[in-house]
């Protein structure tokens, strides 16, 4: 069974069992099944260790940063500098006259938003308590619902997608995999169950969808993965022998030979894969090439922010100034984009007067005898206030605020560096975004969303709860997606 209801790329095992698909609870699971009674091996399993990038062959793109070695573990990430000084900041993105980003330090005048590669769609076939379903995503896309709605499990499904984009293993990326099986899901002869995700990545080569059926029980793999654009199937996988650790996959190729196949693991992701793979040297090997970095791209441009008040009060070392998903190094980088981004700064500054008490007259940076930097909110004359005697709600708003203002140079994220960044379109994906936030707050916030989604740069993906969710409503520019109904 494959995973959009037509035919399986490769003939399965005569013993394979019959469709569960009936069940719509049931996840469909493909490839043979070992005989009545074996249990399949686990198959050795690879640490999730890091490793430098592996060099490709001299046939093979480099269009996206993607490798893998069975030996090495999982692809590796774009890399980070880690520096332990102060000096060692990292990259900064140019800023253009307005402070944000500059869309032309590609130097190409035809970095057009429209060549951004963007997730337009989130499909949960069978996740968790979500049954068949489709979700639009616009520029800004807020999901209410009431507590258990699936709010929370819907933005991971997007993170999960954007980690194995990023090479992330599959054991990594799902710890708790059993626990996103649907709870109807029916388990076949051979006791296997799992779950269904997908989305749609829209850019240069139009819609292009990515499938991926993931087997949970009785071992973690992905068993199945699809990618499709303009009717033509790219890339489909399959599970034929439960023994290995491997499926086998079929890609595109319109030349002598239809169809490419060849082995790929089954815990990593396939289609950041294809760029190692496939050597571009037929029109359909191009083909695939250009839909599987638009997915790659579009997917991996997401950021996962989770502000944690308590964990933001204290001074910090200064270092390489990358904000957490925690924000615990906010002071650390507003030590940075106070001397790298000052239009960019000045801005936030600004901002903060918005969603912070009293008068705020700018953000500053004191450095500490002990080597740590603190964050001050300056006041005008008056003495100024530690970040560390804010509020809650100030801090998150502070931090989400700074995350929508400067973008993906100041945010400690896997970046496809080999793509200007004018042709890459981050996604801030906000869990609980108005977490003890007030209406003000939360309404500064959506209007900061908007104003920097117009650009085309940066989207945003978060959850809200009831009150936000009706003020969103009456803010032009937002989507709701309402996960009650």
């Amino acid at each position: 069974m494959d995973l959009t209801g037509g035919s399986a790329p490769a003939r399965t095992s005569k013993n394979s069992p019959s469709d569960p698909a009936s069940d719509p609870a049931s996840v469909p699971l493909p490839g043979a099944v070992p005989a009545p009674g074996v249990v399949p091996p686990a198959g050795p399993r690879v640490p999730g260790a890091r490793t430098p990038a592996a060099s490709a062959s001299a046939s093979a793109p480099t269009s996206v940063s993607a490798s893998v070695s069975r030996t090495g573990g999982s692809l590796p990430r774009t890399s980070r500098p880690r520096a332990s000084v102060p000096e060692a900041r990292g990259p900064v993105v140019p800023e253009a006259r307005d402070g944000r980003p500059d869309a032309r330090s590609d130097n190409r005048p035809d970095a057009l938003p429209d060549a951004r590669p963007t997730v337009t769609e989130l499909r949960l076939s069978a996740f968790a308590g979500h049954r068949s379903a489709t979700h639009a995503l616009g520029p800004v896309t807020l999901f209410a619902g009431p507590s258990g709605s699936g709010k929370t499990t819907t933005l991971r499904a997007y993170e999960a997608l954007a980690r194995l984009c990023a090479g992330d293993p599959l054991d990594e990326v799902f710890p708790d995999a059993a626990d996103l099986i649907p709870e109807r899901a029916r388990p076949d002869a051979q006791g296997r169950r799992g779950f269904r995700i997908g989305c749609t990545v829209d850019g240069t080569r139009g819609p292009v969808r990515l499938d991926l059926a993931v087997q949970a029980e009785p071992r973690l793999r992905i068993v199945g993965e699809r990618l499709t654009a303009r009717g033509r199937v790219l890339l489909a996988t399959a599970l034929r022998d439960p023994g290995r650790s491997t499926v086998q996959a079929e890609w595109h190729t319109a030349g002598a030979t239809p169809v490419t196949r060849a082995p790929l693991p089954d815990d990593l992701l396939g289609t950041a894969l294809l760029p190692l793979r496939v050597a571009g040297k037929t029109p359909g090997q191009l083909e695939v090439l250009a839909a599987a970095e638009q997915v790659v791209v579009g997917l991996r441009s997401a950021f996962a922010c989770d502000p944690r008040p308590e964990r933001m009060r204290a001074p910090v070392p200064p270092g390489e100034g990358r904000l957490r998903r925690d924000c615990r190094n906010l002071a650390e980088v507003l030590h940075r984009t106070h001397t790298d981004c000052p239009r960019r700064h000045h801005r936030l500054a600004t901002v903060a007067s918005a969603g912070c008490a009293g008068t705020v007259t700018g953000l500053g940076v004191r450095e500490l005898p002990e080597g740590t930097v603190r964050a001050v909110l300056e006041r005008g004359g008056r003495p100024a206030t530690p970040l560390g005697r804010l509020g809650d709600g100030e801090l998150r708003y502070l931090a989400l605020a700074l995350t929508l203002l400067t973008g993906p140079g100041v945010l400690e994220m896997d970046r496809v560096a080999e793509v200007p960044d004018a042709m890459q379109s981050m996604t801030l994906l906000a869990d609980d975004l108005d977490r003890g936030l007030d209406p003000r707050q939360a309404g500064e916030l959506l209007r900061i969303a908007v104003e920097i989604a117009g650009d085309g740069h940066i989207r945003l993906a978060g959850a809200v709860g009831d009150r936000t969710a009706a003020e969103a409503r009456r803010t032009p520019g937002v989507t709701v997606v309402d996960l009650s109904a």
